[in-house]
């Protein structure tokens, strides 16, 4: 047995739970072969071109893992083996692990603008009220409403220096 590979003993835990070859085409691989350099990549985190040769060409390998994935064997496998192990009394269920991991997204990712970059104008209350949107707390403390623009005619001609005119006289 070489390094990563499944013993006697792994092998026929999974045996049971792989489906069995197609009765017409072309004669496939073995699959404990197939299984070994599945684990073999997963193992040692090799890309899948990097595969060694002993266990086929790489596309083959690829084929058969999504192949099994589609099935669902793979998932197969794992509830077979969770079954066996609680049964023996070796899994604690109220014991759970849990992937905190994060990754923290840039500023653009939500929507604002890069560092020193043009700025998004701010949104207005009649935007808002367009968008059918109630106006939250923290969005009226930055936000001021703008009136909106002249709609009569005369409003729209005068222009300041003609205003200034017209109080002084």
């Amino acid at each position: 047995m070489r390094r990563y590979e499944l013993s006697d003993q792994e092998w026929a835990l999974i045996t049971p739970q792989i489906p069995p070859p197609a009765l017409t085409g072309r004669p496939r691989r073995p699959p404990r072969q197939m299984w070994n350099a599945i684990f073999w990549l997963l193992r040692s985190g090799s890309p899948w071109r990097d595969l060694p040769e002993r266990y086929g060409p790489w596309q083959t390998v690829y084929e058969h893992f999504n192949s099994w994935r589609r099935e669902g064997v793979f998932d197969k496998v794992l509830e077979a083996l969770q079954i066996r192990l609680d049964a023996e009394g070796h899994i604690d269920w109220d014991l759970f692990c849990v992937d905190g991991s994060n990754i923290r997204a840039s500023r653009a990712a939500a929507g604002a603008g890069k560092k020193g970059g043009p700025k998004s104008p701010e949104t207005t209350h009649w935007v808002a009220r367009a968008a059918d949107s109630g106006a939250s707390s923290t969005w009226l403390l930055k936000v001021t409403e703008f009136p909106s623009p002249p709609t009569s005619r005369r409003a729209r001609s005068t222009s300041r220096r003609s205003s200034k005119r017209s109080s002084t006289e």
